[in-house]
């Protein structure tokens, strides 16, 4: 079972790819590290792989079912398999909502009963922050709580774009070790994305440098 990109061509405007023939395979319960340089088009593969954007051409596949349109076109039992962490929490998160909502969402978006507490705790939130909106926290801690509503949704895959990025390296491997846990517990398959080569080394079972995945 895996998340797969195959040949994927894609860019910003016509005739001007930032990927060209890329194909990429995240197997379940695996770390696999991408990097490059920064405009590669590390960032427009994460949203092609997490359905939020189409590819110009090429074909994702959620174990072995292709992909066919983006976001709510793509069957919800689909669609929620795979999740997606992004570099800054407060651009992805509702400034109005409080950290409890926030986490819970999945459970809205499905009708179905979220644990808020435990995945609070899990990530290392104390009850006291749940009742708080994204200004009354830290960057780390809201970074927590999307790795807390990103688990919610119960994924069988995991995209975290440069999640780690805006974060000190205590927080940032407080992360790493909590995402290595749950794809050992779990068997998510995770894709990190980083400009970070010594950090990918260092947790990821494969690193691959965008460049060496385009033919």
């Amino acid at each position: 079972m895996s998340l797969q990109a195959l040949g994927i061509t894609s860019g910003y405007r016509r005739n001007r790819p930032v990927l060209e023939n890329v194909s990429l395979e995240i197997p379940s319960g695996k770390l696999i590290g991408l990097t490059g340089p920064s405009g590669t088009g590390k960032s427009t593969l994460a949203r092609i792989l997490a359905s939020l954007d189409a590819p110009w051409s090429g074909e994702v596949r959620i174990d072995g079912s292709p992909v066919v349109g983006t976001k709510f076109s793509v069957p919800a039992a689909l669609r929620g398999t795979v999740s997606m962490l992004f570099q800054s929490p407060r651009a992805s998160t509702d400034p109005r909502q409080t950290l409890a909502s926030i986490i819970g969402q999945p459970g809205d978006i499905a009708s179905r009963s979220i644990d808020v507490a435990a995945l609070a705790a899990e990530v290392g939130l104390t009850p006291d922050l749940l009742s708080r909106r994204p200004h009354q926290v830290s960057d780390g801690q809201l970074q927590r709580v999307c790795l807390a509503r990103s688990l919610a949704q119960q994924p069988n895959y995991l995209i975290c774009d440069e999640a780690t990025a805006m974060l000190d390296a205590a927080t940032t491997a407080a992360l790493i070790r909590l995402i290595e846990s749950r794809a050992a517990e779990t068997g998510v398959g995770v894709l990190l994305i980083s400009h970070d080569r010594e950090l990918l080394g260092a947790c990821c079972d494969v690193v691959h440098d965008l460049d060496s995945i385009s033919a």
